[in-house]
């Protein structure tokens, strides 16, 4: 439990003001946050610095290929019930950012932290989690990160024997396999939209058969755990079989599940699902996603998808023929240079819909929509697609650089 004694060695306080420094250095040069340059310099100074600025809080550790930024703010708003918490609300989530992040949080109790699918194992070791959240598992920046199996296996070897609880989808069986070498795991049904990464079993490779929402190997037995806490339309069932509304600002079924994890987190630090569900209703929008912004008489509302299994959620959300949709779509560092995903998305969901294209890869998109027979405009740039919307609502969909290239356009 988070004591005021002050963990912090010689050493590793000069860390931290040296971090602080470089990142304000960072920030007033117009280079972003800093929070990433920050930690790398204090990482530098203090190699151990994350495990030194942990080991006072208890953390939870929030990783997944999609809804993880989402995931930590809902749990980091519910634990606010319980005392002060530290975060990296911005989605810096490798091991710099991480640091430069718990660096701000000398009175924090409790560290809500988001970590990319690589570094968990790594980070988990650092920082001995209370408690970890793993929401799913499913192809993403194809360059850069291993395949799916790759990454549970990681999991999976990086949280044997851990003493953290995990909470984890009972719904998708990459992330099941990769959790059941935990001794204390509570399971969620969260639900799975996308299931085209987990067709084979991930313990055997034998054909997973898939009746209604259940899941099973017909060659090992691995199988759908039963899970203690649920998503059940706009409730979350507790182990308890209490159903506790979910009343969210942010849209669509995607976030109810994400809600659903956060309470069964929220749980394990003592927070009461009411508590935690009336909190998570606090949060609008998550690093400027689900905003509505105006920009040249139009309402833009900006939607991040970054992979197949976002780009499926995010078509749930959009309004209803014939509103606009604009897409936007990178390849830099940050997204992944390699864009095979394209092919993966079904793009006949947008039929009906005019479509405006742009972003550096606008024309590989073009491509794929010329192919799912859709009705499309490439343009230059976003003042062009909108001024081709006629007045009223457009949905913008961007992947991740693509995301930030537009909101420091239309002034988010």
């Amino acid at each position: 439990m988070a004591g005021n004694s002050d963990p912090l060695t010689p050493r590793a306080k000069i860390a931290v003001t040296a971090g602080k420094a470089v990142a304000a250095a960072s920030r007033a040069a117009g280079r972003g946050s800093g929070s990433v340059i920050g930690g790398r310099v204090a990482l530098k100074l203090d190699p151990d610095l994350l495990a030194r600025l942990a080991q006072n809080l208890d953390v939870v550790l929030v990783s997944a290929t999609n809804g993880k930024t989402t995931t930590t703010r809902l749990i980091a708003e519910a634990l606010r019930a319980a005392g002060p918490v530290v975060s990296n609300a911005l989605g810096a989530n490798m091991p710099a950012g991480i640091t430069s992040a718990l660096a701000g949080g000398s009175e924090a109790r409790y560290g809500v932290i988001e970590v990319d699918e690589k570094y968990l194992a790594g980070v988990a070791r650092d920082t001995d989690p209370k408690c970890i959240a793993l929401l799913n598992l499913s192809r993403d920046q194809l360059d850069r990160a291993a395949e799916t199996r790759m990454l549970a296996e990681n999991w999976r070897e990086g949280l044997a024997g851990s003493k953290a609880v995990v909470v984890a989808n009972a719904d998708d069986p990459l992330v099941v396999w990769a959790a059941s070498s935990s001794p204390n795991v509570v399971w969620v049904a969260a639900g799975q939209m996308w299931k085209d990464d987990a067709w084979s079993c991930p313990s055997c490779g034998g054909v997973m058969q898939r009746p209604g929402d259940d899941w099973f190997c017909g060659e090992c037995g691995f199988r759908r755990p039963q899970p203690s806490w649920a998503l059940s339309g706009d409730h979350v069932l507790d182990p308890h079989g209490s159903a506790w509304p979910i009343r969210l600002q942010l849209p669509g079924r995607a976030n109810k599940a994400n809600a659903a994890s956060s309470a069964a987190v929220a749980a394990v630090f003592g927070v009461p699902p009411q508590v935690a569900l009336e909190r998570m209703y606090q949060v609008q929008a998550v690093a400027g996603r689900y905003d509505v912004v105006q920009f040249m008489d139009r309402d833009l509302r900006l939607l991040l998808a970054k992979n197949p299994a976002g780009w499926l959620e995010t078509f749930s959300l959009i309004d209803p023929a014939p509103a606009p949709v604009i897409l936007s779509v990178n390849a830099r560092g940050a997204d992944g240079t390699d864009t095979s995903w394209l092919w993966d998305v079904d793009y006949t969901r947008l039929t009906g819909h005019p479509i405006f294209v742009v972003g550096d890869r606008k024309l590989d998109l073009a491509v794929r929509l010329e192919v799912a027979n859709q009705h499309f405009q490439v343009c230059d740039n976003v003042d062009q697609a909108v001024q081709l919307c006629p007045p009223g609502r457009i949905e913008v969909i961007a992947n991740y650089t693509a995301f930030q290239d537009l909101r420091r356009r239309v002034g988010n």
